[in-house]
C-alpha cells in the first residue's frame, strides 16, 4: 500500500477515477467504462421518474414471516451521527428511489434523531406502506429528548411502541429490535412485552441488537427472533466468533448494519481525514490517523479485486457478504442518490467458491488495527440479559 493515498473525502473508482466527477455528466461515464471504472448499475443518473429495480434486487430473502429484498436501507444518516445531515427532502426522495430500485427493507430506530429519524422513515414510505417492511429499535429512555440510558422496562417498550406507531404513520412496525440488551431488565421479559404486542397486531417479527449468545437463545424460546442485527463488513467480522452460527442452528436471519463500516469500506477515507464536529465517526480508532496506514490494506484489497470484476469497493464489500449465505440481508446507508445505485450495484457482483476461498485468506491476512467503536459502544454488545421467567 502507498503512503500517498489521496486524503481527501473525495471517492475513488478501483480504477483511480474520481466518482463523484466521472459521475457527473454521461461523457464522462462513458469514458469510465472505456477505462472499466463502474459497472452499468451506476450509468443511468437518478431521476423522479419510476425506475426500474436494480439487477440482483428481485431476489427474496426471509426474517422469520418477513419477505426482503436482498439489501435494505439504512436510513439512520439522515438524522443522526454523520455529518452533514442531507435535509429532510433529500433523503426521503433517496429513500423513495431506493424503493423504485428494488428495496423493501427500511431500517430506523427511535435513537436516531431522537425519533426525528422515525418521522422521516414514516413520512417516505406513507405512499407504499403496505408495499415494504420498515424495521425500528427500542431500548432506551429519554428525557428532554436526550437518551438516559438503556431502559427495556416493559412499560418503557409499550410507550416507545406506541412512540414509533405515531411517527411512522402506520398501524403496525414489521420488525421490532431490542436496539442494545439492558443489563438490568430479564430478556424473558422483553421477549414477552414483545410477543404480547405480536398478538395485539401491533408488532409482525422480533429481533434483536448486538445480543449476547445466550440472551439470544433464552429469547427466541420465549418469542421466535426474526432477526439478528449486528455490525458486520469486511473490516468488521465479529459475528463470525458464534452469532452467526447460532443464528443458523436457529433460523434467524443476520442483518449486517455498518455493511461499508460507517464508509470506510468505500475507499473515500485516507490517513488525512477529517470529519465535521460532532460525526460520529470521529471516535472511531479504527479510522484514527495511526490506525488508517494498516487498515488502508483492506482498502487496496477491495479495489484489487474491483478491478477484476469492474467494481468499486463498497460493491465489493456488499458482494462479500450477500455471498456468505442467503440469510444474510446488510442495510448499506446513504444520503446521496449516486451512493444508492452504486451500492444496490453490489447485488450485481458474484463470486465463485474459488473466489471466496482466495479473498478469505487475502482478507485474514491484513491485521485490523483498532477497536471497532468507541469504549462504550463496544460495551454495549454482547451483553447477557439477566435470567427471568417466561412469561
Amino acid at each position: 500500500m502507498s503512503d500517498k493515498r489521496d486524503h481527501s473525502n473525495e471517492d475513488r473508482s478501483p480504477a483511480g477515477i474520481d466518482r463523484r466527477r466521472f459521475l457527473a455528466s454521461g461523457a464522462t461515464v462513458a469514458a469510465a467504462f472505456a477505462l472499466g471504472g463502474l459497472p452499468a448499475a451506476q450509468a443511468a443518473a437518478p431521476t423522479n421518474a419510476a425506475a426500474a429495480p436494480s439487477p440482483g434486487m428481485d431476489r427474496k430473502c426471509r426474517l422469520g414471516p418477513l419477505e426482503v429484498s436482498p439489501m435494505g436501507l439504512g436510513c439512520m444518516s439522515g438524522s443522526a451521527f454523520f455529518f452533514p445531515l442531507p435535509g429532510k427532502a433529500r433523503m426521503i426522495s433517496v429513500i423513495r428511489q431506493a424503493h423504485e430500485r428494488g428495496v423493501t427493507l427500511f431500517d430506523t430506530a427511535e435513537l436516531y434523531g431522537p425519533f426525528a429519524n422515525e418521522e422521516l422513515v414514516g413520512e417516505a414510505v406513507q405512499p407504499f406502506r403496505k408495499d415494504v417492511v420498515v424495521a425500528t429499535k427500542f431500548g432506551f429512555g429519554y428525557e428532554g429528548g436526550q437518551s438516559t440510558g438503556a431502559d427495556s422496562r416493559p412499560a418503557t417498550i409499550r410507550r416507545a411502541v406506541e412512540g414509533s406507531l405515531r411517527r411512522l404513520r402506520t398501524d403496525y412496525i414489521d420488525l421490532l429490535y431490542q436496539h442494545r440488551v439492558d443489563p438490568k431488565v430479564p430478556i424473558e421479559e422483553v421477549a414477552g412485552t414483545v410477543k404480547e404486542l405480536i398478538g395485539e397486531g401491533k408488532v409482525r417479527a422480533f429481533g434483536l441488537s448486538e445480543p449476547g449468545l445466550e440472551t439470544l437463545r433464552r429469547a427466541h424460546a420465549v418469542q421466535p427472533v426474526a432477526a439478528v442485527q449486528n455490525e458486520y463488513s469486511v473490516l468488521e467480522r465479529g459475528p463470525e466468533q458464534g452469532t452467526l452460527a447460532l443464528c443458523r442452528e436457529l433460523g434467524i436471519g443476520l442483518v449486517p448494519w455498518a455493511p461499508l463500516a460507517r464508509g470506510f469500506n468505500t475507499g473515500r477515507y485516507g490517513i488525512g481525514t477529517r470529519f465535521l464536529t460532532g460525526d460520529h465517526r470521529a471516535g472511531l480508532p479504527r479510522m484514527f490517523a495511526d490506525a488508517m496506514p494498516a487498515n488502508l490494506l483492506l482498502i487496496d484489497l477491495l479495489e484489487r479485486w474491483g478491478t477484476v470484476k469492474q467494481a468499486t469497493p463498497a460493491q465489493i464489500s456488499l458482494a462479500w457478504l450477500l455471498a456468505q449465505g442467503t440469510d444474510i440481508v446488510p442495510i448499506p446507508g446513504t444520503t446521496d442518490p449516486w451512493h444508492l445505485i452504486e451500492n444496490l450495484g453490489g447485488a450485481e457482483v458474484s463470486f465463485t467458491p474459488e473466489e471466496l476461498v482466495r479473498f478469505r485468506a487475502e482478507l485474514e491476512a491484513i491485521p485490523i488495527v483498532g477497536a471497532k467503536g468507541s469504549p462504550q459502544s463496544v460495551a454495549s454488545a454482547g451483553v447477557e440479559a439477566p435470567r427471568g421467567t417466561n412469561r
